[in-house]
């Protein structure tokens, strides 16, 4: 019989493609996980919708998909714990008898789940919050309440409670939350907890509260339900815990009843990005890998692993005995079947942009995700086999058109894609250039295998005319956008380029330069200016040196004492913006403040409320105010125009002109505010319709 990394016994038979994703794990008297891949937390604010339904129908779709473990969005003990106003929890019978619905409809489906218990601690943007010590935190509106010995005595009361709730509504176990810098993580580290009693002080004291919740939850659940510890591995912030702290906690909450331990990467105050499509893929692998041996439960990894190739690795090289995905099982709820069945070229890719599941989030609003808006939406966004057969154009293969004509040959229809350049991809052909968003290479060829899968008829090299498409039931213009012409006295000079031509390759840039458009594209401009050799995002150490990530073995809480160490600027770079507001305030909720440091750490100068006088041989001459006072010539060598974009309509208008209906969607339809999340959502809604 196979055995695992500690000569346990395994049960069952492995996989040829994965043998260890697909080597069952036994929990002894919690059971056997029929794999190791769990679907990691994510808080998706389906909960707070008090739509149960649609809560069932997003967990049963996961656990249909082969999944053999799933965790829930953190789940509040009590109100003062919510992370936002509202946050759901299991706080009454019918709160009891909502979650029941979800667990049941995984059962039905073999998969076991776990319910989060997360206290926010100072997190917590109620002005209620409580932590150890009155110590706010920098991403957080107020200042907390420290506890008192009663205040936690009622936490740890009410954290059980949450656990026996969860029992009672069905769950196979809870997740306990002690990572992230959350409530439990807050007491581990002097930078927060600034106690000087029992709770406090020495290390023993400060890690007394979440060994204390572990050992409490277990006598009250029993020891046929599986307690998952979330522990912070690596704090990335400075006073984090070392290495030997570390250790010393995984041993005490494993002696306290836990039965398997999660890993948890950094702090939400972190300045160094965690799961942006910039970190390397299991970028933080290696953390995990150092606990392996020091406890003798089962270890499980996280962080940017999201092909099950990745993910097999993990286990192969003994880094966990189980792999953590997320976001993956947004992106894909069959990511364990296609894998299980040798269909990996299937999977629906992950590219990690945060647009649609974490900026939501933060916005108030439920998660879904760029490259499946299905995520979220299953029971109202359903992709049905057609009534009848239809003959449908799609002119246009950026990410509206693609996603047009895969759902729509996907339920049957006849679909002809025309697209007027050599390959497929429209504006993430240019996307992928970008250092760090090179997971764009693989959802481009993931689109490709779709197209096949669906049927579709690809005619590339083909700038499509209406004349062309008399002999269709559907016509559907997904003809994208083009750049906007910056109407900069000067533009035509020579030393000036495009944002698409520079990164399609057909012009080059200088050593000084000069970007016009400080938004989304002439960040990305301005990255890919910047970028020096290999790209981090494909270079662990290079990516470690850049943001300064140590080895929390040497150094408390996994950060260089050296501080971040980026790699010398390729170029000189200027970004300038009209807008008199900060450059790049308008970027990704979650994902901006990366771009801004990155550029910082390059030496990109950026300058708002700009006035563009005139492009010269010299460079470019910028004046600032109503008044255009002090006007300053930028010496530059190349000024690159990232202006905006404007829709490309020429067929769409071409149709109108003849009198034929059309369905234009994307930035054909509207560039303002364009971005790949919109353009899949119409493409793919649209579809679903015809």
């Amino acid at each position: 019989m196979p055995v695992d990394s500690r000569g346990k016994k395994r049960t069952g038979m492995t996989h040829s493609i994965y043998p260890r994703l697909f080597t069952p794990l036994d929990l002894g008297t919690a059971g056997v996980l029929s794999n190791r891949i769990v679907m990691g937390s994510m808080h998706t604010g389906l909960e707070e919708t008090g739509d149960w339904d649609r809560v069932a129908a997003y967990f049963e779709e996961r656990a249909r998909g082969g999944v053999a473990l799933m965790v829930t969005g953190g789940m509040a003990p009590n109100e003062e714990a919510s992370v936002l106003p509202g946050a759901a929890g299991l706080f009454s019978a019918e709160d009891i008898a909502s979650h029941r619905r979800v667990t049941a409809r995984v059962h039905d489906h073999g998969a076991r789940i776990l319910m989060q218990i997360l206290h926010a601690g100072r997190y917590a943007t109620t002005p209620r919050a409580v932590a150890p010590s009155a110590v706010r935190s920098p991403i957080s509106p107020h200042v907390p309440r420290a506890l008192d010995e009663a205040g936690i005595r009622k936490q740890i009361r009410d954290m059980v409670t949450a656990a026996e709730r969860a029992r009672e509504a069905g769950y196979d176990g809870v997740e306990i939350m002690g990572s992230e810098g959350y409530f439990l993580n807050q007491f581990l580290v002097t930078r927060t907890n600034r106690r000087d009693d029992r709770w406090g002080g020495d290390v023993a004291n400060r890690m007394r509260l979440p060994v204390e919740v572990v050992a409490r939850t277990r006598a009250a659940v029993g020891t046929d339900f599986i307690i998952l510890f979330r522990l912070s591995m690596i704090d990335l912030v400075p006073g984090g815990s070392t290495w030997p702290e570390v250790v010393r906690l995984a041993r005490a909450v494993e002696a306290a009843g836990a039965t398997m331990i999660n890993t948890g990467i950094g702090w939400h105050e972190a300045r160094v990005p965690t799961i942006a499509t910039s970190v390397p893929r299991r970028a933080f692998t290696w953390v995990t890998a150092k606990l392996m041996g020091e406890v003798g439960i089962p270890v499980m990894a996280s962080n940017r692993i999201n092909t099950p190739e990745t993910a097999e690795a993990v286990l192969a090289e003994g880094a966990a005995d189980l792999v953590s995905m997320a976001r993956p099982f947004l992106a894909d709820s069959d990511f364990v079947r296609k894998a299980r069945e040798g269909r990996a070229d299937e999977i629906t890719p992950c590219i990690a942009c945060n647009q649609a599941c974490l900026d939501h989030t933060f916005e108030g609003k439920p998660a879904s995700c760029l490259v499946n808006p299905r995520a979220c939406h299953e029971t109202e966004l359903t992709y049905r086999p057609a009534n009848r057969r239809r003959r449908i154009a799609v002119a246009g293969a950026g990410p509206a058109g693609l996603a047009a004509a895969i759902v729509a040959g996907g339920r049957g229809h006849a679909v002809s894609l025309f697209e007027a350049e050599s390959e497929i991809g429209g504006q993430m052909t240019l996307a992928r250039e970008i250092p760090g968003k090179e997971e764009f290479h693989g959802l481009i060829a993931w689109y490709r295998r779709q197209l096949e899968l669906a049927g579709v008829e690809v005619h590339l090299g083909c700038a499509v005319t209406a004349a062309a498409l008399t002999d269709f039931d559907d016509i559907i213009v997904a003809t994208g956008v083009r750049p906007r012409p910056s109407r900069i006295a000067g533009e035509d000079c020579p030393h000036v380029v495009t944002y698409a031509d520079l990164l399609r390759g057909t012009r080059e840039a200088g050593d000084q330069v000069a970007v016009v458009g400080a938004g989304g594209i002439g960040f990305d401009v301005a990255t890919y200016l910047v970028q020096y050799g290999p790209s981090p995002a494909g270079d662990l150490d290079l990516w470690r040196r850049e943001w300064g990530v140590g080895d929390p073995e040497a150094f408390r809480g996994g950060l260089a004492p050296e501080g971040p160490r980026p790699s010398p600027p390729a170029r000189q770079v200027t970004l300038l913006q009209r807008s008199p507001e900060k450059p790049g305030r308008r970027l990704g909720r979650t994902t901006g403040w990366i771009h801004r440091s990155h550029l910082r750490m390059k030496a990109v100068r950026t300058m708002a409320g700009v006035n563009y006088e005139r492009i010269t041989r010299e460079g470019l001459l910028i004046s600032r105010g109503d008044r255009r006072e002090a006007p300053e010539l930028l010496e530059v060598d190349t000024v690159v125009i990232c202006a905006g974009q404007v829709p490309n309509r020429g067929l769409a208008d071409e149709l109108a002109a003849s009198g034929r209906q059309a369905h234009v969607i994307g930035g054909a339809l509207s560039a303002s505010g364009l971005d790949a999340k919109r353009a899949i959502d119409q493409g793919s809604r649209l579809a679903a319709l015809l």
